[in-house]
């Protein structure tokens, strides 16, 4: 009887309306449950959309959202691949979908904690969904978009266009609000960028040392890890050396160091952190 074939891209595609779905719904919480009982200059669209509704009474922030985002579909059909289009489709629709459904009322009184927690909750919900193919709508096509063309973190990105937004209003508001917005736009900022480097993140180790072939053999053969012999050239002394390079993760990188000074006490010991690290045997290319 012949073996069912895989399909790696159903797969994909299958994981993809997963993290989008889930990460609507956890933003959906954070922006309903907390965000919206609170008068902060919210960044993005959905502040737009929340701002709009306020003055207006017009609409749920939810359906502003929707409107907000036909012209950057256009955008996403124009720039990026069909499936990151539907992708971005189905984003905007499923998100719109909860933030009408989901009547949330965290009674969060104190802005500071408001902040923080509406900060933590969205950009968990952002930084999920960002790590599909696709996107949610609204300032994530042009973070995307500013990523691929200057690599600009989207992160970073959000963190610009908000203090940006923050200074244009800032006349316009208390100072208690005015601060309480930039704690929450920096803290959905650095969760976005945690919740994006999740699996890529890693450590690049540079190891000097006399005994590097010893060195090599744990690591390749103990460790199961790859690595790589640079020349370099000591600048005082001139001699030629080998430096050995290798990617390790958080969860390996004290076994990886006892291993360095067990063979070798007198070794030059060097880490750095990566946040994106793909290909060979690590992360996949994203492509949008």
């Amino acid at each position: 009887m012949a073996k069912k074939t895989k399909n790696p891209e159903f797969k994909a595609v299958i994981s993809d309306i997963v993290l989008i779905t889930l990460g609507s719904f956890i933003y959906a919480i954070g922006a309903n449950a907390i965000l919206a009982h609170h008068d902060f200059i919210t960044g993005g669209l959905y502040g737009a959309a929340l701002l709009t509704a306020r003055i207006t009474g017009t609409f749920t922030p939810g359906l502003w959202y929707l409107i907000f985002n036909i012209p950057l579909l256009y955008i996403s059909w124009k720039t990026f691949s069909r499936r990151f289009f539907v992708y971005t489709t189905y984003g905007i629709l499923i998100q719109t979908f909860f933030l009408e459904i989901l009547k949330l009322n965290y009674p969060i009184q104190d802005q500071l904690y408001a902040a923080i927690a509406s900060g933590v909750i969205t950009g968990v919900g952002c930084g999920v969904i960002l790590r599909s193919r696709g996107s949610g709508g609204g300032l994530d096509v042009v973070a995307l978009f500013l990523l691929r063309k200057w690599n600009l973190g989207v992160g970073k990105f959000y963190l610009i266009f908000n203090t940006a937004l923050f200074v244009f209003l800032a006349a316009r508001y208390t100072p208690d609000i005015l601060i309480s917005s930039i704690i929450l736009s920096f803290t959905s900022s650095i969760l976005i960028e945690q919740v994006l480097t999740l699996s890529n993140a890693r450590k690049i180790v540079y190891i000097l040392s006399e005994h590097y072939e010893r060195i090599v053999k744990v690591i390749t053969l103990e460790m199961k890890m790859g690595a790589t012999l640079i020349n370099v050239r000591g600048a005082y002394s001139g001699h030629d050396k080998q430096m050995v390079m290798t990617i390790t993760n958080n969860l390996q990188m004290k076994k990886l160091e006892d291993v360095v000074f067990a063979e070798d006490p007198d070794a030059l010991f060097i880490a750095e952190n990566s946040f994106n690290v793909i290909g060979s045997s690590f992360g996949k290319r994203k492509m949008y």
